[in-house]
């Protein structure tokens, strides 16, 4: 396999992947179902006195942006998918910090970094296609 290859194959397994995750936890959050997992119990006191409305609704907020993330990234708006994940879960790290959850924190901050490589390479593909 020739080193275009190898970045495609890098670039497709990232961007899938984020955009399959990103789409399903976006839809668990919009429908309230809580399968992957109780998302309220990862709120922080601090977000919790911020949010200027209830949790349902701040959750189905999420969810849509989540999906809306999560379509651009399978589309052809992977980078800017990409950068956009990279905020936001630098966002939800900070979050889980203030809750405590120092652990999960530390895994959001490497998805985030993730992000950033997938961002990286949507360059150097959409580069390849152009050449």
């Amino acid at each position: 396999m020739d080193q275009s290859a190898r970045v495609r194959l890098s670039w497709n397994l990232l961007r899938y992947s984020y955009g399959v995750v990103i789409l399903l936890v976006g839809l668990d959050k919009i429908f309230g179902m809580n399968l992957i997992v109780q998302w309220s119990t990862y709120i922080s006191p601090f977000a919790l006195a911020v949010i200027p409305v209830s949790l349902p609704i701040f959750f189905v907020v999420i969810g849509i942006v989540e999906v809306i993330v999560a379509v651009m990234m399978l589309m052809k708006w992977t980078r800017l998918a990409g950068q956009i994940s990279i905020l936001w879960l630098v966002l939800i790290a900070a979050n889980l910090l203030m809750a405590g959850y120092i652990d999960i924190a530390v895994r959001d901050i490497l998805l985030a970094v993730g992000a950033f490589v997938l961002a990286e390479l949507t360059i150097v593909v959409q580069g390849q296609k152009n050449a």
